[in-house]
């Protein structure tokens, strides 16, 4: 039996599933046989009577629905079903994660291209910035912060576009907190240091979780890892950051010093703004020989599904919002790349 929502969402298939909500793919039905693919976020069932939760998710559609950026995936609607559940209908991203994109270059043994990851980092800095500047209807300043940049949540589209997505954790200034104390919202290997002493967020904090993103995409590596919660706090709080020069050596050193000062433990000596942050990084792609556009992005991000069907061909990595950590061990075979443009680098 078909579900339609609100008499036009048509439920396909599940996407993904995370601790709070469900994606599913579905379906737009419009006049004369109109149809467009859209991504349908449903709250899990023992949430759904949880009325801060609830709260939140209201929120992200309020907050989200006011931010029009290229870079961050859109809210086209949101709704309650036949049973008085909260869904949000949102823009499908053909594509993959940031995280699945590293996996597709580990999977044939090499290091994601430093210049692309540079350039998506740029193309995740100018989504925030639209949402760290956003104004209320009177014109006033009324900042989001995203408070959950990771790599699960950016995706990379076949057509070469960075989305950000999942603002489901940030918090507009202009609405009372609801966060409870002692509660830490956002995945807390990417949380800055402070809002582990429940402080405010704010451009400093997301700019550090751009860096933590950038670092393990570059390194291929967890940064601030552990199954103890709690140790894990200490070692972000300690800001102990390997150097990334330890695991891959054809890094530029500029490169090294955007990431570094990114991660800075004292908020003050980071990046003031995350576009002061992508203008840094705008001017080293400008000294290299590399091309970083869209096409050449869409071009990585073909080839990486590919490395991925090929160490699981029952998964194909195609569907957005799902982090699918349980992928197979990379394959070492060598393959010809479908394409030379696409610089890689062997992982030592």
């Amino acid at each position: 039996m078909v579900e339609l929502l609100g008499g036009k969402y048509e439920v396909l298939e599940l996407a993904g599933e995370g601790g709070m909500a469900k994606v599913y793919r579905g379906q737009t039905h419009g006049a004369a046989g109109f149809t467009r693919p859209v991504a349908i976020k449903r709250v899990l069932a023992p949430l759904s009577q949880n009325p801060e939760f609830l709260k939140m998710f209201v929120e992200e559609a309020r907050v989200v629905s006011e931010l029009d950026h290229p870079n961050i995936a859109q809210i086209h609607d949101f709704d309650r079903d036949r049973n008085g559940e909260y869904y949000l209908v949102l823009e499908w991203v053909e594509g993959l994660t940031l995280s699945e994109w590293r996996r597709g270059y580990r999977a044939h043994g090499h290091h994601t291209p430093w210049s692309l990851t540079a350039a998506i980092g740029i193309e995740v800095l100018e989504a925030l910035h639209a949402a760290h500047a956003r104004l209320d209807a009177e014109g006033r300043p009324a900042p989001v912060f995203h408070r959950d940049v990771t790599p699960q949540n950016v995706m990379l589209s076949n057509c070469g576009v960075v989305k950000l997505t999942d603002f489901g954790l940030a918090r507009a200034m202009d609405r009372s907190s609801i966060t409870k104390p002692g509660f830490v919202k956002g995945k807390i290997s990417y949380l800055a240091p402070e809002l582990t002493y429940e402080g405010e967020p704010s451009p400093q904090t997301d700019v550090f979780s751009v860096g933590v993103v950038l670092w393990e995409i570059l390194a291929g590596e967890k940064l601030f890892k552990g199954e103890d919660p709690l140790k894990v706090l200490g070692t972000i709080r300690e800001s102990h950051t390997p150097d990334l020069a330890e695991f891959r050596d054809d890094l530029p050193p500029r490169l090294l010093e955007i990431v570094n000062k990114a991660l800075r433990r004292n908020p003050i000596e980071r990046y003031g703004s995350s576009r002061d942050m992508a203008r840094d990084l705008a001017m080293l792609l400008r000294v290299t020989d590399e091309v970083t556009d869209s096409h050449v992005i869409a071009q990585s991000v073909r080839w990486a599904t590919g490395q991925l069907e090929r160490t699981q061909p029952s998964e194909p990595p195609t569907k957005p919002f799902a982090a699918r950590e349980a992928l197979a061990q990379a394959d070492s075979a060598e393959q010809t790349l479908p394409d030379t443009s696409i610089p890689l680098t062997r992982r030592k």
